[in-house]
């Protein structure tokens, strides 16, 4: 099957007829080729204890039709106590090249348990690996280190935006090498509790300004966006709100963005990459989800109709969509339409 358009929500298949597992995942431009990396949830199916089978990655030209490159980091199968066994939660890969070492530098967040989270680092001499792990075990800061984005400034300077866990989002400056932080850090958005925390952050950068794209902490159960800018790095960030118009389900529209793409050759257009990772629990509540949290940090867990929430999910991601949408500007204001259908060349 040939695409000639993004149809978000909709199953997107890869040049096999095959679905794309590439989940919170990001694009990567080099040499004219788009290189769209991510989750392999191809074995999870939320009942047989796999998490993950590895980073998968895709190549394309037209931000279309993508070919199956194959896992370019691999599970550890074998090895039950690896960050990269398929039972241990391994999320949101973030790959950045390092002009001055030239090397491809992978971080990895690895969640150990509701509170505990760390971060596994790898680099390779290509996108496409192979990949050797540096680091593994790493608390950033000292603190446990949820969702996070990376990026790199024009002068090489590298930046780590991550969720303190259930805390805080902090901005930390990366070694000259990106595979730790210098100690550096500057800390945003402090919020009392769940699901008002901000995780999955994806930073881009438009006309001088700062953007940090960000999600509530409601696990694969999506919530409203959140959209903030800034001068610097380090902020300060003022937060604009929900970026997503028209969206009554305050879901972001039933998905979560993982990175912001800058489309190359256009003259203004980002896209947000998001995942829609249950699209078989469409029909469940944000609001009672938030009550929920409100009353259990209240220490009133008793007041709440726990049958109200209905079951719990199976999270078979193997099945998850994607939804990517084009970013409206409004001078620095951000915004997200839906759009059943858009192309590229809807942009100069």
């Amino acid at each position: 099957m040939t695409y000639h358009s993004f149809k978000p929500g909709e199953p997107w298949l890869d040049t096999d007829g095959k679905r794309i597992q590439a989940h919170g995942g990001s694009v990567f431009y080099v040499d004219g080729v788009y290189y769209w990396y991510g989750e392999n949830k191809e074995k999870t199916d939320g009942k047989n204890g796999i998490w993950h089978w590895g980073v998968k990655c895709y190549s394309s030209t037209d931000l279309y039709n993508w070919k199956d490159e194959g896992i370019i980091i691999e599970p550890e199968q074998d090895d039950e106590t690896s960050s990269l066994h398929p039972s241990s939660c391994m999320d949101r890969p973030h790959i950045i090249y390092n002009e001055r070492t030239k090397k491809y530098v992978c971080w990895l967040k690895i969640m150990n348990g509701f509170d505990e989270q760390t971060e596994t680092v790898l680099t390779a001499d290509h996108i496409l690996g192979p990949y050797t792990k540096v680091k593994e075990g790493l608390r950033p800061l000292g603190m446990s280190a949820g969702d996070f984005d990376l990026a790199v400034a024009p002068d090489g300077k590298a930046y780590y935006y991550f969720e303190r866990v259930h805390s805080e989002t902090i901005c930390a400056d990366l070694t000259d090498d990106y595979t730790d932080v210098t100690g550096y850090y500057s800390t945003h958005f402090p919020r009392v509790h769940p699901p008002y925390v901000r995780e999955a952050t994806a930073h881009f950068y438009r006309n001088g300004k700062h953007y940090l794209l960000t999600s509530g902490t409601t696990g694969y159960l999506p919530n409203p966006s959140e959209v903030a800018i800034a001068d610097t790095w380090h902020g300060p960030f003022i937060v604009q709100g929900n970026p997503h118009v028209g969206d009554e389900s305050n879901t972001s529209f039933h998905s979560q963005i993982s990175s912001v793409l800058k489309v190359e050759g256009k003259k203004d257009l980002y896209i947000a990459c998001a995942d829609r990772w249950l699209p078989n629990e469409m029909h469940r509540d944000y609001e009672t989800y938030a009550e929920m949290f409100d009353l259990i940090y209240q220490g009133r867990k008793d007041d709440f109709n726990f049958s109200r929430m209905g079951e719990t999910p199976v999270e078979n991601t193997a099945i998850a969509d994607y939804v990517w949408l084009p970013i409206r500007f409004e001078g620095e204001r951000a915004y997200i339409d839906w759009r059943d259908e858009w192309t590229l060349d809807e942009f100069e």
